[in-house]
């Protein structure tokens, strides 16, 4: 198991990073909470990680904070939810955020993340009210891969995070300005699609 890893920054393509730690590059599949506060490639950062092994693949996921780690493990733990709508989750809302819609049985605004229909929002709802931590209601809230333009890596994301290729395209080209970063297209995407 492979909890913790330590080393620089080489890469991000969105929703993928590498991470060089001794010289072993670390493919890390990470949710666009994480990606928006990671530092610019050749700088040192330490993640969190949850490694899954399926039948025929491999995965390993990184977050900067405990709390999004745990929400990802605990979202999985609902029938139907894997790590792609898990990350999905994460890209989409903040644990804080997320705990409040949990804890208001928000069913429309959580049917918004991709991934989520009412049935599984429905389920989510029953079975993680419990398990969403009481101190995050009270938080306040926190305000490689071949090169593309800023716009084709947000598609590229966004596709990643469970939308398809056309809703992509549209929440990309509606989102991007000129001199805007992938990480900066992807945050409006993200605020556009939740109606936030």
């Amino acid at each position: 198991m492979i909890g913790r890893l330590h080393g620089i920054l080489v890469a991000k393509h969105p929703p993928w990073i590498v991470l060089d730690v001794h010289g072993v590059g670390y493919e890390l599949e990470v949710p666009m909470s994480t990606l928006y506060d990671l530092p610019e490639a050749g700088r040192e950062v330490t993640l969190l990680t949850h490694y899954a092994i399926k039948e025929d693949t491999a995965a390993l996921y990184g977050f900067l904070r405990d709390e999004e780690r745990a929400l990802f493990r605990n979202l999985q733990k609902v029938s139907g939810i894997g790590a792609r709508i898990a990350l999905a989750v994460l890209s989409g809302v903040s644990t804080t955020e997320f705990a409040r819609l949990v804890h208001d049985a928000d069913i429309t605004a959580l049917t918004r993340i991709p991934g989520i229909g009412k049935k599984t929002a429905e389920r989510i709802v029953v079975e993680l009210r419990d398990r969403v931590d009481a101190a995050a209601l009270s938080a306040q809230p926190r305000t490689g891969g071949v090169p593309g333009s800023p716009s084709d890596e947000a598609i590229a994301a966004l596709q990643q995070l469970g939308y398809k290729q056309v809703e992509a395209v549209r929440l990309a080209k509606d989102a991007a300005a000129e001199g805007d970063d992938a990480e900066a297209i992807i945050r409006k995407a993200l605020r556009a699609a939740l109606g936030r």
